[in-house]
């Protein structure tokens, strides 16, 4: 299906919530993906990490009491966050904390991780990902995730990129 033409490597970005609306971010990939030399972004997987106000603190600490972080990678812009069963959602994540001891951090969705070796991933032939992330609970301070997304650069067959481009086109409706 893809040929690849890179090595895995990572794009990362940052989003910075200071309240609880909505906060999104774009990762370029407009020098990554060629539509006449029919060049996509293969994405392996997606990582989150939660952090605090600074570099080195915990993002429940700066919570200010139980809440929930959420945050999604998609190929189209929704405008805010989406359901899991929008053909644009590449992947998504979310932190849960309670004071009382309860914390949960997982990946609710990676890209198309059922493919079969070298054919694992999600391919995108849009020019960005557009991340949102959204918190429950901020009081005064601020959380920061960064995603971390692990990606190669392929050449795609003509019918497949084709079809990948007719998928996302139908999906913006």
């Amino acid at each position: 299906m893809a040929a690849k033409k890179t090595s895995m490597f990572t794009l990362t970005e940052r989003i910075r919530m200071t309240n609880t609306n909505e906060t999104e971010a774009t990762i370029d990939l407009g020098s990554y993906v060629d539509v006449g030399d029919r060049q996509a972004i293969q994405v392996h997987s997606v990582d989150f990490i939660y952090q605090g106000d600074s570099a080195g603190s915990s993002a429940t600490a700066d919570m200010g009491g139980a809440g929930t972080v959420v945050v999604q990678v998609t190929d189209l812009n929704r405008g805010g966050l989406v359901f899991a069963n929008d053909r644009a959602l590449v992947a998504s994540g979310h932190l849960d904390y309670a004071p009382t001891g309860f914390l949960t951090n997982s990946a609710d969705l990676y890209p198309d991780n059922f493919g079969k070796g070298a054919d694992d991933g999600r391919y995108v032939v849009n020019d960005a990902l557009y991340l949102t992330a959204k918190s429950t609970s901020l009081t005064g301070t601020s959380i920061n995730v960064t995603v971390r997304v692990n990606a190669s650069i392929v050449t795609l067959s003509q019918k497949d990129f084709m079809a990948i481009a007719i998928q996302s086109t139908a999906a913006d409706n």
